[in-house]
């Protein structure tokens, strides 16, 4: 791993544009165990991590990195001065030449406002501090570099999104197939065909997706595998949550389709639900293009007020108990911007070059739940939605006959 790969010029001079922007000194970078995803994402780190690095990217001058001496092999490359230290007097003293009388942004949220950025333990922010650093936080720097989708992150994207969206499709279908055949459907077992699906199309997950028919659909992250395996029968509501990507360290696609598997007569109140969610969902996007397109700021908590408007307005606001939709970038739940104002306050700027879901959902506890999902990148003409053709209408699958 080279760092100098991650760091180059221009990513050098787009932190520097920031932290000019943000009357900021400098970067700080914190890593231990490979706590701070940022910091391995911004750095390209890998390898062995058993011991405290720093690296300060300064608004001018050049880099410094201080890293212990049986791991400065972590910083090959680093276009910078390497320092090292091995007791921790050293790591102290240096610390204090390298920050005293700086401000310098780190991986910090106060009270933990954004949990997703409040990487650095508090003990580093007071050793920090001690140091004779003001510290604030780095988020406006992990939006505009740590979050960033590269051109080749973009494309890997667009290719999942539409992959996902087949296989969702083939997923339903598939469920009509057994019954057709007279063969049991199961959560467990459709769940292993969306994961035999991601092997013949060549893509990578984390962890496998949810399938989840009525009182199951209700809870949020429900974990299709963890218990007794549940048959999907006629007249239920089904979800199908599936993620994953073109490789394991790329930025994966994130998508939730629904279905009912009943016939043509399906309950009012399912269909209600169904409404309301797709409707949030627009809305969401709505609001983000007409503001884009005017030239306003938007924030992730000004996207969860509207999709959640939406909720409220049709009843529901007490059964949409998560925020609108997380980041994505390298990690599926990224460090950048959420659409949150909900469980957090959310308020960094929607900018150009990140990534995010929006999966607003209604569950009614020990009767069914229903979320619809898509997601969204960010250009300076304005939001791309992925896929292409999200999910409109409501999937009716006659478990004797087709799906529509």
């Amino acid at each position: 791993m080279n760092v100098a790969e991650h760091l180059t010029p221009r990513v050098l001079e787009r932190i520097r544009e920031t932290l000019a922007e943000m009357r900021c000194d400098g970067w700080l970078l914190f890593d231990f165990h490979g706590l701070n995803p940022v910091a391995t994402r911004v750095l390209g780190l890998g390898g062995l991590a058993t011991r405290r690095l720093f690296v300060l990217i300064p608004a001018a001058g050049q880099p410094v990195a201080l890293a212990h001496r049986i791991e400065v092999h972590r910083v090959d490359g680093f276009p910078g001065e390497v320092r090292q230290f091995a007791a921790w007097r050293e790591l102290e003293a240096e610390l204090g030449r390298m920050l005293a009388g700086r401000k310098v942004a780190m991986e910090y949220a106060p009270k933990d406002a954004v949990p997703y950025l409040d990487r650095v333990p508090a003990g580093v922010i007071e050793l920090v501090r001690a140091a004779g650093a003001e510290v604030v936080s780095s988020a406006e720097l992990v939006s505009a570099i740590a979050s960033r989708w590269s051109e080749e992150e973009l494309r890997n994207h667009r290719i999942s999104a539409e992959q996902l969206r087949a296989i969702a499709l083939g997923a339903f279908d598939q469920v009509k197939a057994w019954r057709q055949r007279g063969e049991e459907a199961t959560e467990q077992r459709l769940q292993g065909w969306v994961l035999e699906a991601f092997e013949r199309s060549g893509l990578h997950t984390n962890d496998p997706p949810i399938v989840a028919v009525d009182e199951h659909a209700a809870n949020p992250h429900y974990e299709t595998s963890s218990g007794p395996d549940t048959p999907i029968v006629s007249n239920q509501v089904l979800l199908l949550d599936l993620w994953a990507g073109t490789a394991i360290d790329t930025v994966y696609a994130d998508q939730t389709w629904m279905a009912w598997t009943g016939g043509d007569s399906i309950p009012g109140e399912v269909m209600n639900v169904w409404e309301t969610v797709t409707a949030a969902r627009d809305r969401a996007v709505t609001v983000l293009s007409d503001k884009w397109r005017e030239g306003w700021p938007v924030t992730g908590a000004d996207l969860d007020d509207a999709a959640r408007g939406v909720i409220r307005a049709a009843g529901y606001g007490d059964y949409f108990v998560h925020r609108t939709g997380h980041s994505i970038d390298r990690d599926l739940h990224g460090s950048g911007p959420h659409l949150d104002n909900f469980e957090t306050n959310d308020v960094r700027r929607l900018i150009p070059g990140i990534g995010f879901s929006v999966e607003p959902g209604i569950y009614l506890p020990g009767r069914f739940g229903m979320r619809t999902e898509i997601n969204v990148v960010m250009h300076d003409s304005g939001p791309e939605v992925t896929p292409q053709q999200p999910q409109d209408e409501l999937c009716v699958l006659d478990l004797t006959g087709g799906a529509r």
